[in-house]
């Protein structure tokens, strides 16, 4: 599938943004949509989270976290999800410890996908879908995917360690048309 990315920086997303001298530690990234209507198949949205090495920044990730795995360390995994978008609010969320990750991890994106198993669905035809990033009470990020609504996916953050070791966010809401396996291949390469 031909890759289509819209790159879009909002104004707070062109700079890093850290939690002051400690930078970012531990983030939760979270998405909720409305359920589909009774008789059309559900909507399922993923979290994804890639990791990259110093040695190769925007090359291939390390390991890619989503909803059937989490990461060899446990700094990065799944603690809620759905597959309808049934309940109240933000129904999944990926916690993400930065505190704890290895120094050899440089770089890590995280996207939304959607899952084409019923049919081509893009952000636009979604209801009450968005995106929320936290640190804690610290509203990060909040989306609700309009700038990529005909897009399948979409890359949300990106968390950089900076030359003092510790972790800066990133803003970076970027679509794509690509399906969940090409997409997390490709989510972290450069705009």
């Amino acid at each position: 599938m031909q890759e289509q990315f819209v790159a879009t920086c909002h104004a707070r997303g062109s700079h890093p943004v850290n939690s002051g001298k400690q930078g970012v530690r531990k983030v939760e990234v979270r998405i909720k949509w409305d359920p589909s209507p009774w008789d059309r198949p559900p909507h399922h949205l993923d979290i994804i989270a890639a990791t990259y090495s110093v040695d190769a920044p925007y090359g291939k990730p390390v390991y890619v976290v989503h909803y059937d795995s989490r990461s060899p360390d446990g700094t990065i995994n799944m603690s809620r999800h759905s597959q309808t978008g049934q309940g109240f609010g933000y129904v999944e969320a990926m916690t993400l410890e930065f505190d704890r990750l290895a120094s050899s991890f440089a770089r890590v994106v995280v996207g939304v996908v959607i899952h084409q198993n019923s049919g081509h669905k893009t952000f636009g035809d979604l209801s009450n879908a968005g995106v929320l990033v936290v640190e804690g009470h610290e509203e990060l990020l909040k989306d609700d995917f309009a700038q990529v609504s005909a897009s399948t996916a979409t890359t949300v953050a990106e968390f950089t360690r900076n030359a003092s070791a510790t972790w800066d966010f990133r803003e970076m809401v970027r679509g794509s048309d690509s399906d969940p396996v090409v997409f997390t291949a490709e989510m972290g390469s450069t705009p």
